[in-house]
């Protein structure tokens, strides 16, 4: 095992999004971008991350972060299929090497494995789990279903209330796709009756390789656009529209990142997401057996930066290679984009969506035209918000500005 000990030496941290189980899953979401990922480990058939390469995994991570606090993030497929005793080993490798450190845990999971030991064990442990969720039924059901075909709306809703009986934190990440797009309002609406306060809403386009029948890398231009891919303007409708319900009744009280994200780039400070920050390449994926890859949006050969067991995290996450990923978003940004009014805000939005091809040869993102109608829509109100943080004043003002434009 390298013990070779690296700190990182700039100011800001890293995120790896650790994938111990790989794209195993209990599910089988339509749109699930990770299931064709198992030929990535054809060593490791069982997908699961060895006690060594966690071990490893831990004190690396922990060494390549500039502060005090050090954010864990356990993704998948479907993390709860390592089973508790696997993340209650991780607990304690972390105390052995946190050093003091101030360490927290998420775990993002689709809730249908939810039992009573689990959410004690996240309650006692102050785990804040991330619930995939597309909302009410009809909603969920359309994509989110078991191996057997059948929803996992019912399963999920039990898992939220064993969260809600054990007062386990969680948020909300709702993929938007063809169909819930249709009922921005019935979806924003339900989360709130599930006591959801922090929401994140993740548009889904997806490319199918003709030959192969496998996902379309996102710098590849070529490849068929899947059926449950959320159209543009669609997309742009379904956040405006939600938006509108925000900004009159929910601000200060319903926590939207978009809307966040879009809000500090008007008052001119880093978003909460990299999705409109202006570069990137500082969350990265980490694949059971140990391999690097630049994004979780870039699990693909060309994307992989090495393993933990020849390189630390440090290294690879401060490599040439690496930053040059993240730059890339700015530096590769369209001539539409250098010349949009938004560009501020929007930076390109990912660079996994930018899968159209414009006349000068540059790749342009495919959501372009629902992200101008939802700028344009939240555009005043952005403004006002920002001059109201500047003289800090209380959300209140906000809303009540919102409903006299009855908007």
């Amino acid at each position: 095992m390298n013990k070779t000990i690296q700190f990182n030496p700039l100011k800001y941290p890293v995120y790896v999004m650790a994938k111990a189980i790989g794209p195993a899953c209990n599910l089988r979401c339509s749109y699930c971008y990770y299931l064709d990922k198992k030929s990535l480990s054809p060593n490791n058939s069982s997908n699961r991350m060895s006690e060594e390469t966690l071990e490893l995994f831990i004190e690396q991570y922990i060494n390549a972060q500039p502060g005090e606090e050090v954010l864990f993030t356990w993704h998948g497929g479907e993390p709860l299929l390592m089973g508790i005793e696997y993340y209650q080993r991780a607990i304690r490798l972390q105390k052995v090497y946190g050093r003091n450190r101030r360490i927290e845990n998420v775990l993002q999971t689709n809730g249908t494995l939810l039992t009573e030991e689990w959410c004690k064990f996240f309650k006692e442990n102050n785990f804040l789990i991330g619930l995939s969720i597309d909302g009410p039924e009809h909603c969920h059901n359309r994509y989110r279903r078991t191996i057997g075909n059948d929803g996992s709306f019912q399963k999920a809703m039990n898992g939220i209330k064993l969260l809600q009986k054990h007062q386990v934190e969680f948020n909300v990440l709702s993929v938007v796709n063809d169909y819930n797009a249709q009922y921005p309002l019935e979806v924003y609406r339900f989360f709130k009756l599930i006591g959801a306060k922090y929401i994140q809403f993740s548009p889904v386009v997806e490319r199918l390789n003709a030959e192969s029948g496998l996902l379309t890398a996102p710098d590849n231009t070529e490849g068929k656009l899947t059926s449950w891919s959320v159209g543009a303007l669609e997309y742009g409708q379904f956040l405006s529209a939600i938006f509108d319900e925000w900004v009159r009744n929910d601000v200060g009280q319903i926590y939207v990142t978009t809307f966040d994200a879009t809000l500090a780039g008007y008052v001119g400070v880093a978003p909460c997401t990299c999705i409109f920050s202006e570069t990137c390449g500082h969350a990265s994926a980490l694949e059971a057996n140990g391999d690097l890859y630049s994004c979780d949006h870039f699990v693909f050969p060309e994307f992989k930066q090495g393993n933990i067991h020849q390189k630390t995290i440090t290294e690879m996450m401060l490599s040439p290679a690496q930053f040059k990923f993240g730059n890339d978003k700015r530096d590769k940004l369209s001539s539409a984009c250098k010349q949009c009014q938004f560009l501020k805000a929007c930076h390109g939005e990912c660079p996994k969506n930018r899968i159209l091809k414009l006349s000068d040869g540059s790749a342009h993102n495919y959501l372009c035209s629902g992200l101008k109608h939802y700028f344009n829509h939240v555009h005043p109100y952005m403004q006002f918000m920002a001059n109201e943080l500047k003289h800090k004043r209380p959300p209140a003002n906000v809303i009540h500005w919102a409903r006299a434009k009855d908007i």
